[in-house]
């Protein structure tokens, strides 16, 4: 069953087409990528998702329920989470402290329980941050659970952030270039941390340029270039398609296995 499905959705910037009629659906408890070489719409297509830039046109439903054009705070409380490129955590709060932001919410405590501090409100605050500690726990930080985000290595800070948008209870999530900045070893553990994203019933869509990483984990593939689609389906059929080899991939992953 599809729960994401995008329907000729373009989008331009000036006379710049990027992103030109794409169609792609993501089937539940699944992971799909998105790639392409740079400049192809991936990171724009995302913001449109989002809810970051609406599109010009075209149509996006989740869950049966059209999000076209809606708030960022609208979409992820349809149940979309996002991770970004660059990451976006609060530096001189702790790690708890951060994924609890996201779990924040699903919190029903209004203002005046806020500010007076009611028993309701800090019973509330207690399994936040209980929640939340769970999610440390299945990404492997719930002992640095009280240090500080800014210190921590920038793999560790790639984890909070996963943590951070598990913490919302999203039936899809969004990874922007998951694996920028990390190193080969952390690679390996976030491509095994996605699959278990999966496996526990959340689907996943991701944009990367780390084509290992993609085409060890990805259900689907979408490529991208100049804002069109140029081809989709399961790895293997990608990785042998002859635009995809001419566009983006050439014979760089000609080592990867079938």
């Amino acid at each position: 069953m599809a729960l994401l499905e995008v329907k000729s959705i373009q989008h331009s910037f000036g006379g710049l087409k990027a992103v030109d009629n794409v169609d792609f659906d993501v089937a539940q408890g699944r992971i799909k990528a998105v790639i392409g070489p740079n400049g192809a719409g991936k990171t724009t297509l995302f913001n449109i998702i989002s809810g970051v830039i609406s599109p010009d046109s075209g149509n996006i439903t989740f869950n049966d329920r059209p999000i076209s054009g809606l708030k960022p705070w609208q979409i992820a409380g349809h149940g979309i989470s996002r991770t970004f490129q660059h990451l976006s955590l609060f530096p001189h709060m702790t790690v708890l402290e951060n994924v609890m932001v996201g779990r924040h919410k699903l919190s029903r405590a209004g203002i005046l329980a806020s500010t007076l501090r009611l028993p309701s409100q800090l019973r509330e605050e207690r399994d936040i941050a209980a929640a939340a500690l769970r999610e440390l726990e299945f990404v492997g930080l719930a002992d640095l659970a009280e240090v500080a985000v800014s210190d921590l290595s920038f793999g560790k800070r790639r984890m909070v952030e996963l943590a951070r948008a598990l913490a919302t209870e999203a039936e899809l999530v969004l990874l922007d270039e998951p694996a920028s900045g990390l190193n080969t070893g952390e690679t390996a553990e976030l491509a095994k941390l996605i699959m278990r994203i999966r496996d526990r019933g959340v689907t996943v869509l991701l944009v990367e340029h780390d084509m290992s990483l993609v085409m060890d984990i990805s259900d689907e593939i979408l490529v991208l270039n100049f804002g069109k689609p140029i081809a989709e389906g399961d790895p293997a059929t990608v990785r042998n398609n002859p635009d995809v080899i001419s566009v983006y991939l050439g014979g760089a992953f000609s080592d990867v296995a079938d």
